[in-house]
């Protein structure tokens, strides 16, 4: 496998800072060769320079893509850090039997669990008052295997058992060892390629957002205008989530704290 040289590195932490706002240490070199090094490969490239050329030449807007799904890729599972979906539990009980619908915004779902995870805690409460789950990510290649919504079962070591029972399907055959989302509520959730980075599509306005364990890869000024964006989707005193290792003081006045890394807007 070819080796990359500092400078070769500094170009592509250069490359997913402007193209995603992720910042990039100098310590993610073997992961940044070991995820890049077959891109070489198949495109004859003798060097990780001639590979960002072709990155930055404009011509190749399919193989950017490529790039940024394998630099940007993060392990997730089912119900990660708990209290957030017991908050929302809460919510969704005391919004149940309104008319508008209860919606919620995973925006760096990943591979799907935290989108799924919602959905099963909203199917739960909901009844019959309407709701919707949109996740998005800047990664195509994690949305295709979210939307397939097949898994193994270490990541779904913490869904509740009564959710395993009423939303999955144990794979058998070839699928052993893993599970399947239950078609009904596959279809209650949406996934769009979206980039926080750039101004956002029109997606509406939110109850909840979920934006978690992604902000520590963002400088504060990148923190700063990709929270702006995302309040400006919130509802009037809606709930903004972010990981249990980040903060969203001194990065916005428009929300306020109400529990452990959760945030309501104000005003």
């Amino acid at each position: 496998m070819k080796s990359i040289t500092d400078t070769e590195l500094t170009q592509f932490r250069r490359f997913i800072y402007d193209a995603a706002g992720i910042t990039m240490s100098e310590q993610k070199k073997a992961l940044v060769e070991g995820r890049l090094a077959k891109r070489l490969n198949t495109h004859g490239l003798e060097s990780f320079s001639q590979y960002y050329q072709y990155l930055s030449s404009g011509e190749h807007p399919d193989e950017v893509q490529v790039a940024v799904d394998l630099l940007t890729t993060n392990e997730t599972y089912f119900f990660r850090e708990i209290k957030h979906f017991e908050f929302l539990r809460t919510q969704a009980l005391a919004a149940r039997n309104r008319v508008q619908p209860f919606r919620v915004w995973s925006a760096a779902s990943s591979s799907g669990e935290e989108a799924y995870s919602i959905a099963m805690v909203l199917a739960d409460c909901m009844e019959s008052t309407p709701w919707e789950v949109l996740g998005t990510d800047i990664s195509t290649q994690v949305l295709k295997g979210a939307a397939r919504a097949l898994y193994t079962m270490e990541r779904a070591r913490h869904i509740p058992q009564d959710y395993l029972r009423r939303f999955c399907l144990k794979g058998a055959g070839e699928h052993q060892g893993k599970l399947l989302i239950d078609r009904n509520l596959r279809s209650r959730v949406l996934f769009r390629h979206v980039n926080l980075n750039v101004p956002l599509p029109n997606i509406g306005q939110f109850d909840m957002i979920f934006l978690r364990n992604v902000m520590i890869y963002f400088s504060d000024d990148t923190k700063r205008e990709v929270v702006a964006r995302v309040i400006a989707t919130m509802k009037p005193n809606g709930f903004f989530c972010v990981g249990h290792s980040e903060s969203l003081n001194n990065i916005s006045g428009a929300v306020e704290s109400v529990a452990a890394s959760i945030y309501r807007r104000t005003g």
